[in-house]
């Protein structure tokens, strides 16, 4: 068997065996340098399976590459020597097979009964014996090395354990690594937030202080739940659902987004009676917005365009820009980031974020508000951005975000009064996103 990374199979076929379908997922990330959420989209064998089958793939996909350093660290005290390169498909095996017999809680004769049949055939083949010598070691041994292992910084990859470190201390650097771990919750933005109450109790939700519902992870196909079809909800991370509520109110005022796809906050913003020009330079991505926001009964203008130069032909009342970034506060979301990304890709990462904020705060009237929001917890994509174009002699100021604009949450403001939320806050609901978000005003023009 190649190290390529397999094609999808016929949607015709009869439906393949799961964890055939995990294998092909893990490798397709950590070979093939796939992103997980495109590479699931794109196999076509998922679809012949039962919710449930799905569910399973994915959790275990995401579930090894959230645990990567602590299976491989426990693998590799079952070997004399590394496995060569060219055998990587047996190091994904053992992945695998370790994760649900350490992590994951599935029987031991089926975690490696499964395992074993993945390789009956290809290189693998030869290999039967070590992976049973190695998953029945971990099965009688694993656990108490688990127990031994620092798994916090082994499930950080060490551009971000460094980082983080310097950034927000040890302390918080190890509650930020929990959260991660865990499966992340299902949070719900509401049409019509008046619904809280009604729409916790028929999904079995909680309500954040923020106002966002939250149900717990597993919560079943969200096209299956109630209110999907009727369009009473979409689903967005309670701490992305905050950077646009830090405009004001916003009825009847027209309001820019850049950068707006897949379209959470371009909902909240036609939710709240804005006039909305949505830009975004992914025209498919800009039709699935439109595609969510027909399903919530909700409008608004859409332009596909590069944000660093496109201008309105007026200029905006406010200005939303949740620009493209590591997106390294989505770990828990999407592990695979923190494999295919590098420190070294920050400097480009931020160059763009400059020309976009730059070009945003160009877009606004005098007097309006524009909020800068990244999904990142790199203060290079925050504070470092806003710092830098401030001080490039941008015709704006800082405002202070107040708690109550999120909740009553006063931990979630940074000491320069914008928004920094970490994966730690709310740990015991089920934690939040990691986002930075600062609130500028555009200064009057000189007369």
């Amino acid at each position: 068997m190649s190290s390529a990374v397999p094609s999808p199979s016929d949607p015709s076929a009869p439906p393949a065996n799961a964890r055939r379908v995990a294998l092909d997922l893990l490798r397709a990330v950590l070979r093939g340098q796939r992103p997980l959420d495109e590479a699931l989209a794109k196999d076509l064998r998922l679809v012949q399976f039962d919710p449930r089958d799905r569910a399973f793939v994915r959790r275990l996909v995401a579930t090894t590459l959230r645990r990567l350093g602590t299976l491989d660290a426990l693998i590799a005290r079952c070997l004399d020597r590394p496995l060569k390169r060219e055998f990587g498909i047996v190091q994904d095996l053992l992945r695998l097979g370790a994760c649900q017999l350490l992590i994951l809680g599935t029987p031991p004769h089926a975690a490696i009964a499964e395992t074993l049949r993945l390789a009956e055939k290809g290189k693998q083949a030869g290999f039967k014996k070590l992976i049973t010598a190695v998953l029945r070691r971990l099965e009688r041994e694993g656990q108490p090395w688990l127990s031994e292992l620092d798994t916090a910084q082994a499930d950080t990859a060490s551009w971000l354990w460094d980082s983080w470190s310097t950034a927000y201390g040890e302390s918080a650097l190890r509650a930020i690594a929990a959260v991660q771990i865990a499966d992340p919750p299902l949070d719900l933005s509401l049409l019509d937030p008046a619904t809280a109450k009604l729409w916790a109790e028929r999904l079995g939700a909680s309500i954040l202080p923020t106002g966002t519902l939250r149900l717990p992870s597993g919560s079943g196909e969200v096209a299956r739940l109630p209110g999907y079809e009727e369009g009473c909800w979409w689903v967005q991370d309670a701490a992305a659902a905050l950077p646009a509520r830090l405009l004001g109110p916003l009825a009847g005022r027209r309001v820019l987004e850049f950068c707006a796809a897949p379209g959470g906050k371009t909902a909240q913003l036609a939710a709240a009676g804005a006039q909305v020009v949505a830009v975004d330079a992914d025209e498919a991505r800009l039709n699935r917005l439109v595609e969510n926001l027909n399903r919530l009964r909700l409008a608004a203008a859409t332009v596909a365009a590069d944000a660093t130069r496109w201008r309105p032909p007026s200029p905006a009342q406010a200005v939303l820009l949740d620009a493209p970034c590591s997106a390294t506060g989505t770990l828990r979301r999407h592990p695979d980031i923190a494999l295919l990304k590098r420190a070294e890709d920050l400097p480009a990462i931020v160059a763009v974020q400059k020309r976009l904020l730059t070009n945003a705060i160009a877009c606004a009237e005098p007097g309006a508000p524009i909020v800068y929001a990244v999904c990142s917890l790199q203060p290079e994509e925050g504070p470092n951005v806003v710092a830098s174009v401030l001080s490039a002699g941008a015709p704006v100021t800082r405002e202070r975000i107040d708690p109550r604009e999120v909740g009553g949450l006063a931990e979630l403001i940074d000491g320069e009064g914008a928004l920094r939320t970490l994966p730690c806050h709310l740990a015991e609901q089920g934690g939040l996103d990691g986002f930075y978000a600062c609130r500028l005003r555009k200064r009057p023009e000189k007369g």
